[in-house]
């Protein structure tokens, strides 16, 4: 019996893995929109793990809005992150339109400082997996890393995910929060790692819960920009972990559009009331509203 639970979370493990994998590639424009993913066949020669373990990655992948079947082509990519850019002056939101680039550039300096709004985790987790990537192939060299992040509280009851057709139906939102809890979590886990191996000599890595119900993401980045779309509320098909596929009143998360704000030299330019009065609201939350994430920190 021993033998099977050990076995279960190793094929979860790789699972996660895969879909971890696969996210990086079409959050960095390796699978770009609306191209073909390799078949299943190459996946899971390339990434060394079976068939069936690559199947339930992209069902997962799907469920999630990044990817669709298409009959006797394979899967598409059908979702990344779109920005667009509500400063004049803001030119490097046009550098492949997705979020994928801005981190990127944000990591490149010395000194990385992002605060995170978001209803999980999940998106930054491959955003930030694909980072530490870039420290450990030494293509970049951060001397400091300090991320912040908000996330709604566990306790709280949200009015989505949820069951369209049952509102009494609690699995959407378990659903969720083990989602959020599984990024948090790999999120703490690789930043750790680069402290411990002091590929980076500063990092600092907060999670805190807040009581509110996120309408919209929001990434800071380096005091100066700001990245901010709302959560549209959808209808979508969603599995659940018993295997079930229910009608879901969700938001949409990927598809949704970012805005691109930038500080400039002038204090009274749109670009710099948005992205101070954005900061000023996350420090706001953060100090009056938050509470501190229950997850243990994992051991040197």
């Amino acid at each position: 019996m021993t033998v099977g639970r050990s076995s279960e979370r190793g094929q979860g493990r790789k699972f996660q893995r895969v879909a971890g994998e696969l996210r990086s590639r079409m959050t960095d424009g390796t699978y770009r929109l609306r191209s073909f993913l390799p078949s299943e066949r190459d996946l899971a020669e390339e990434l060394e793990v079976s068939r069936d373990t690559v199947q339930r990655a992209l069902r997962e992948l799907a469920d999630e809005g990044w990817i669709e079947s298409r009959q006797g082509s394979g899967w598409r990519v059908v979702e990344t992150q779109r920005i667009q850019s509500a400063t004049p002056k803001a030119t490097r939101s046009s550098r492949g339109g997705t979020l994928g680039p801005l981190i990127s550039e944000a990591f490149e300096r010395a000194e990385v400082n992002l605060d995170v709004y978001t209803l999980t985790s999940e998106t930054l987790d491959a955003h930030i997996r694909l980072q530490v990537e870039r420290i450990r192939a030494g293509i970049i060299r951060p001397q400091r890393i300090a991320l912040r992040v908000l996330l709604p509280s566990q306790s709280l009851v949200l009015p989505y995910p949820r069951n369209r057709d049952d509102r009494a139906d609690d699995r959407p939102q378990k659903r969720l929060r083990a989602i959020g809890r599984r990024h948090t979590q790999s999120l703490r886990t690789m930043l750790r790692e680069l402290a411990t191996e002091k590929l980076v000599p500063s990092v600092e890595f907060r999670i805190r819960h807040v009581p509110l119900v996120p309408v919209c993401k929001l990434y800071l980045l380096n005091g100066v920009e700001a990245l901010h779309g709302m959560y549209e509320v959808i209808d979508r098909p969603m599995e659940l972990d018993d295997g079930e596929v229910i009608t879901a009143l969700d938001v949409l998360g990927l598809g949704a559009t970012l805005t691109h704000h930038v500080k400039d030299g002038d204090p009274s330019s749109p670009g710099s009331v948005f992205v101070g009065s954005m900061q000023a609201w996350f420090d706001s939350v953060w100090d009056r509203l938050s509470g501190q994430e229950p997850l243990p920190t994992p051991g040197p």
